[in-house]
This record gives structure tokens, sequence and C-alpha cells, in this order.
């Protein structure tokens, strides 16, 4: 009876427990009163960056531990001056059109390989499309979606939020997490020691505090 007792109370406090371990203004920042329609956690990043090469990894697998329901959303940004506006439209094309066929994450990677590990940089769109193209993706299919309205107005939308985001002062570098489009979370405020596993608790507490 008093191992029952103990589970029971435990679990009650495992709540508050969470809500004193991360503090506004410390760990994460309300950067909207308003929550979007659906639970999400959206990445802005680059494929240039540094920082989000180290973070992809942390970033697919937080994605596979997501509650039912919730969808990880990723949005690059183009702001880092390693090469034009337009090859890194093209990048972030290729990437929506690899994540409709279900290999975003095979893509992300290789593409982050090809210019960290293999520093060897893109200079043309002919360059990305030979990439995509050794993963399995039809070409003909790859070719048409590249061009399509779809796919261009989701990298517009991209677009629209980095820069609004950047006016505002709340993009201001990258890797960022946004939770419900509501919350921004400090990076440099977790662990380092145990990162991965203090993102996933802080991204699960934001979810469920407007539920």
């Amino acid at each position: 009876m008093k191992k029952l007792l103990s589970v029971i109370a435990l679990t009650l406090l495992l709540p508050f427990a969470a809500q004193a371990k991360f503090e506004q203004g410390k760990h994460y920042e309300v950067i909207s009163e308003q929550k979007t329609a659906k639970p999400e956690v959206k990445e802005y990043f680059s494929f240039y960056c540094g920082g989000c090469n180290a973070f992809e990894p942390v970033a697919q697998s937080i994605a596979k531990k997501l509650p039912e329901g919730t969808e990880f959303k990723k949005v690059h940004v183009d702001f880092i001056r390693a090469a034009s506006p337009e090859l890194q439209n093209a990048l972030a094309r290729a990437y929506v059109v690899a994540k409709s066929q279900g290999k975003g994450d095979q893509i992300a990677s290789a593409i982050f390989n090809q210019i960290h590990r293999n520093r060897a940089p893109f200079s043309n769109e002919n360059e990305i499309r030979s990439l995509v193209l050794i993963h399995d993706i039809d070409a003909d299919t790859y070719d048409k979606a590249m061009k399509s309205f779809s796919v261009r107005g989701a990298v517009n939308q991209m677009k629209k939020e980095q820069d609004e985001l950047s006016e505002k002062r709340i993009l201001t570098g990258v890797p960022m997490l946004v939770v419900n489009g509501k919350y921004k979370i400090n990076n440099a405020a977790l662990d380092s020691r145990n990162y991965e596993k203090e993102m996933q608790e802080l991204i699960d507490f934001l979810l469920k505090k407007d539920a």
C-alpha cells in the first residue's frame, strides 16, 4: 500500500518538478500571445550553419519522440552569407521536395554532410539536384516539384517568417526552436552534458503548458 501511495505521489509531483526546473526568461521566452492551431515544434536553421549541422541529429531524434499529433517543422533561413540567396532558396526547395517524398531527414543529412563534412559546398542547382537524385527520388518528380507553386509557396512562407521574426529581433541566430508558435527556447540555458534529454523535457513541458 505504501509503495502504491509513493507511486501516486511521484506521478502527481512530476509536472510540478518540470515547472520548477524550467523558468520563463531563462529557459524559454514567450514571443506571442497566440499559439498555433495544432501543436508543433519549429526549427529555424540554415544548411550553412555549423551549429545547425551539429544539432541535426538531435533535431531528428526529438522529432521522432514528439507526442502523436505534434509536427516537427524546419524553416530554412537565408541570412548566412555563405551562398547566394538564390542558391539557398534552391536548397530550401530541395528539402521541401524531399520531405514531400518522405525523405526529408535523409536529404537534410546529405546536404549538411556535403557542406560541412565533405567541405564541398554547392555552386549551382544542378549539383543540388545530383545529390538529391542519388537518394532514390525520381528525377521527373523532383524537377516538376522544384518548379511547382506549392513548393515555391512553402519556401516563400519560410522567407516571410524569417523576415518577420528578424524584424522583431526574435530570430537573431540559428538553430532556433519555437514551440506552438509561442515559446522560443533558449539553447544556451540547457545543460550541455545532458543536452538532448533536457531539450526533450523542455519541449514536452512547453507543449503541455497550453494543452
